[in-house]
């Protein structure tokens, strides 16, 4: 398959790297240093003390110079979506896929669920309604990356933990082309299995999303330290249980208990959150995806979340100032 992955971070990164592996034929969309490093010297991924280069792929900052592709991985944070989604079919093949691997809900949430909100805008993450607007949702196949991966410097993806790529589409059905991506990812050494509800998995991520992200960004802690602490452990408690009432009125359900998914996050260790990584990095903070948009649901179903607006406020007032004041943590690498 011809395979684009727009933002070639952590996730996109470590995701094209095994997919040329496999054999894919591979491109990536990145910009500045991680750009330029990817071309130069190709993508290097570090796994298990291991290290591989891959350097047959195409790098490039122009969106416009990829087309014909039979499945692009979207894999920029959701705030970065509404710039470029009208570039995005036009990098398709005629048949070609967009696979979205956004944390928290996505704009097309309600697309194509039926019901009492389909077709409704979720304002948070499409204020506009212009990414819904600019991506036919029959274009579109639901995955959430589970794995934990950093940046370790330009054109370095270091892989931490997990290999879950679960995938569904829109409606639930199980079409040829959700099966041929979940092959394709076994195949490239990915744990992947097609869902008939990829909304409820979706909520089951951001269970974690929504608590360990801005916990850690507001204590700079990681999570097996969230989880041990037993104020912040409580505390991601009520924020998962605000947003379990919130998705079970919109028909979500949950396979596993709030404690259970703790302590999922509690194995993984000493692991900093994508959150966290980015503040460091003096980098946007990805919020409205993971927490305004529960709270925009919680008001559109009825469903008070205070803890989830308090820790909302705080971090969106962090987020305003790192970007404000161009702050770096200090002892972030160079």
């Amino acid at each position: 398959m011809k395979v684009c992955v727009v933002g070639a971070g952590a996730i996109g990164g470590m995701m094209a790297v095994k997919l040329a592996q496999a054999g894919h034929q591979l491109s990536v969309i990145a910009r500045g240093a991680h750009l330029e490093a990817i071309r130069a010297n190709g993508l290097k991924y570090i796994a298990n003390g291991e290290e591989s280069v891959v350097t047959d792929l195409v790098a490039t900052a122009e969106m416009t110079e990829v087309t014909g592709q039979d499945v692009i991985l979207l894999a920029v944070k959701a705030h970065q979506i509404e710039p470029i989604a009208d570039k995005l079919t036009g990098m398709l093949s005629d048949t070609g896929v967009i696979v979205t691997l956004q944390n928290g809900i996505p704009w097309w949430y309600f697309q194509k669920l039926g019901g009492d909100f389909e077709g409704k805008i979720v304002r948070t993450v499409d204020p506009d309604g212009g990414i819904a607007a600019a991506i036919d949702p029959d274009r579109i196949i639901g995955c959430i990356a589970y794995p934990a991966a950093s940046i370790d410097a330009p054109g370095v993806i270091r892989h931490i933990e997990g290999n879950r790529f679960p995938v569904g589409e829109l409606d639930g059905s199980e079409s040829e082309r959700v099966q041929a991506i979940c092959a394709a990812f076994v195949d490239a050494g990915f744990k992947s299995f097609v869902l008939s509800d990829i909304r409820s998995e979706i909520w089951l991520k951001l269970w974690g999303n929504l608590t360990f992200n801005p916990i850690s960004a507001l204590t700079h802690a990681t999570l097996v330290d969230i989880c041990q602490f037993p104020q912040t452990r409580a505390l991601a408690a009520q924020m998962m249980a605000e947003a379990q009432q919130v998705a079970e009125k919109l028909g979500a359900s949950f396979r596993v208990t709030i404690e259970r998914r703790i302590d999922g996050a509690e194995a993984v260790g000493k692991h900093k959150t994508s959150m966290l990584q980015d503040l460091e990095a003096g980098k946007a903070l990805e919020i409205e995806g993971m927490l305004g948009v529960v709270i925009e649901l919680g008001e559109m179903t009825a469903t008070p979340t205070p803890a989830i607006n308090t820790i909302y406020a705080l971090v969106s007032l962090l987020d305003r100032n790192v970007q404000d004041q161009g702050i770096k943590i200090a002892g972030y690498p160079a």
